[in-house]
């Protein structure tokens, strides 16, 4: 995304010049959904001056209707003017994101921005500069109706690094990625996934608040792309059963004034011990973290054998079976990639839980187990337990009761959120556990 270090007076002159009309103040609830409050021009500099005011009691897990005064707090250098117009004329819209603020001018502490920002705050105190993250989002692209509602029908049947006519969506890809140029993204790789219809693209790493916010910026460009090419575009985990479904692996880096600090040119393997500790911390509060970085009902359906997603605790840096993987690149560009992560995750929540679990193992300095360098997949259960290889957890709610015993990851989330987000996803597991699947009237309906 753009450097431009934007203030107030800087911003203003941008929206005149550029026939802004609309601004949309955006934030992300506790589920991850993007929200926004949509003013015209004319208060953007009421907004700029942090006076902006909405009802948190209307969002879903944020405050009770007799604390519902709140304030949107935009972040400057999220300001962005989009490549389309409102439908009268060469009017644009832009955006800001913005924190969220109680009255009483403190951050609020069911904000997942201002949240992540209290995570590295505490990096920060521990002599690290920067968390910097390079995440994987993959989606499907589904085929719209004549009424333009989605349907499941793919529009393609290519497979991974397919070229057309097989990848019948790489003219709605490529104009993707030409919007996210325009927008900024420094676009390092687009291509077709290995399920067909299945996509991704990525972009060059970011600090881990610009890459929060780079992911919710793309998720809103990729649907909208999408919508103009007649399809629809789900970041679902798993939407069709029997091919692969979406991750969003996380490659993450921790730097210090000295550089990149998971890197060490001495050791045999090149990593440090900061590394291996955070590891260490990973692996140790993976199976707590899991319902974060996994929160739907829909994400289990992904995280199981077969597939290439990661279902076991365990690290290597030779092959893609384990929940972490460590890539051959050197230097500043030493990374650890989480691989259980999926698209539907809240970003600002997954980064802080993911960063909080790894601070925990350098603080207790926590070694890791020995790295798993061959196919877990077709290990025994009693070869697994031997290599004290856990599973991660099966349903969303085995990873909410993972979630529940572990302060640390409380603590990494704070107690608005933690409360509020068990008990959405608990209310969310027995809504779908009472529901009769297509798969059981298949089973039993003809044979009980």
């Amino acid at each position: 995304m753009p450097t431009t270090q934007w203030t107030k007076e800087s911003i203003l002159l941008d929206a005149k010049e550029r026939n802004v009309r609309y601004v949309r103040l955006m934030f992300t609830d506790i589920t991850g959904t993007i929200k926004n409050v949509e003013v015209p021009v004319s208060q953007l500099e009421k907004a700029l001056d942090n006076k902006m005011m909405f009802d948190g009691s209307s969002i879903e897990g944020f405050v009770r209707i007799e604390e519902s005064d709140m304030y949107l707090v935009p972040d400057y250098n999220t300001w962005l003017v989009f490549n389309w117009e409102d439908g009268a004329g060469d009017t644009k819209i832009a955006r800001l994101i913005c924190d969220v603020n109680s009255v009483d001018g403190l951050p609020f502490q069911g904000d997942p921005r201002s949240n992540l920002k209290r995570i590295l705050k505490r990096m920060e105190n521990l002599g690290f500069t920067s968390f910097n993250i390079g995440p994987e989002p993959e989606f499907f692209l589904f085929k719209l109706d004549e009424k333009g509602q989605p349907t499941m029908q793919l529009n393609d049947n290519g497979g991974y690094f397919d070229l057309a006519p097989n990848d019948l969506a790489e003219n709605c890809r490529r104009d993707i990625v030409l919007e996210l140029e325009a927008l900024g993204f420094e676009i390092e790789a687009s291509h077709h996934e290995v399920g067909p219809g299945q996509h991704e693209i990525d972009w060059k790493y970011a600090d881990a608040l610009r890459s929060a916010d780079n992911i919710q910026t793309f998720k809103l460009i990729v649907k909208s792309v999408a919508r103009r090419h007649n399809l629809h575009a789900t970041f679902m985990p798993k939407p069709i059963f029997g091919i692969a479904g979406s991750g969003m692996h996380c490659n993450m880096s921790l730097f210090n004034e000295s550089g990149n600090a998971f890197y060490d040119p001495d050791t045999e393997d090149q990593l440090s011990q900061t590394a291996l500790y955070f590891i260490g911390g990973l692996l140790k509060y993976a199976r707590a973290y899991t319902a974060i970085c996994n929160p739907l009902v829909n994400s289990y359906k992904r995280l199981v054998p077969g597939y290439e997603a990661p279902v076991y605790v365990a690290w290597s840096g030779q092959n893609r079976s384990p929940l972490i993987r460590i890539p051959a690149a050197r230097g500043n560009s030493t990374r650890i990639e989480a691989r259980s992560v999926d698209p539907a995750a809240n970003p600002y929540l997954a980064l802080s839980v993911l960063l909080a679990a790894g601070l925990k193992g350098i603080e207790d300095k926590i070694m890791p187990p020995s790295a798993v360098d061959r196919n877990i997949y077709t290990m025994t259960r009693e070869e697994r337990l031997t290599e004290g290889v856990e599973d991660l957890p099966g349903s969303l709610r085995a990873a909410l009761k993972e979630l529940k015993k572990e302060p640390v990851i409380l603590e990494a989330l704070g107690d608005h959120i933690a409360q509020n987000f068990i008990a959405e996803k608990t209310a969310e597991y027995f809504a779908y556990q009472k529901q009769v699947t297509q798969w059981e009237l298949e089973q039993y309906f003809k044979n009980y």
